[in-house]
């Protein structure tokens, strides 16, 4: 069975609602996962979107997840509930979509298993390093894909 995530607030290639949108409720969208691999340690979760002018662009991330955790709930992002990285904005949580008006634009939430429990990152981490340090921890990896569109 494959490794999958998924969230009750929209589907794979459909539109993510206003509530989790920065300029909206700037609230992380629930999430929920089955069939992490034999071997999970923990999880890492990133959000990134590859359509921004720049370049990747990347909302969030929470790493050291526990093996045992498949969901996180909406809201999750507060400063002391998870370990985050450091974001585009330069923020250690969640950032929600705001794209320039001139188009649909995917937002990549990707969820990897790892075979450590901890990433070990000291202090503020950008995202960038984060992805850099669990490349040869990544195990497997879901996908849930959302749009969104500045009007």
């Amino acid at each position: 069975m494959a490794f999958t995530l998924e969230s009750p607030a929209f589907e794979t290639g459909q539109a993510i609602p206003e509530r989790y949108v920065r300029n909206g409720g700037n609230l992380s969208p629930p999430l929920q996962w089955k069939n992490a691999p034999a071997g999970t340690r923990s999880f890492l979760l990133v959000v990134e979107d590859p359509d921004a002018p720049r370049g990747m662009f990347r909302h969030w991330a929470v790493y050291d997840i526990p093996a045992g955790r498949d969901s996180l709930p909406e809201g999750a992002a507060g400063p002391e509930s998870f370990r985050q990285g450091v974001n585009d904005f330069g923020n250690a949580h969640y950032d929600g979509p705001q794209p320039p008006k001139g188009g649909v634009h995917h937002y990549h939430f990707r969820l990897s298993a790892l075979d450590v429990e901890t990433l070990e990152s000291g202090g503020e981490t950008a995202i960038a390093d984060l992805l850099a340090h669990a490349g040869p921890h990544m195990i497997a990896t879901a996908d849930l894909v959302g749009t969104y569109e500045s009007r």
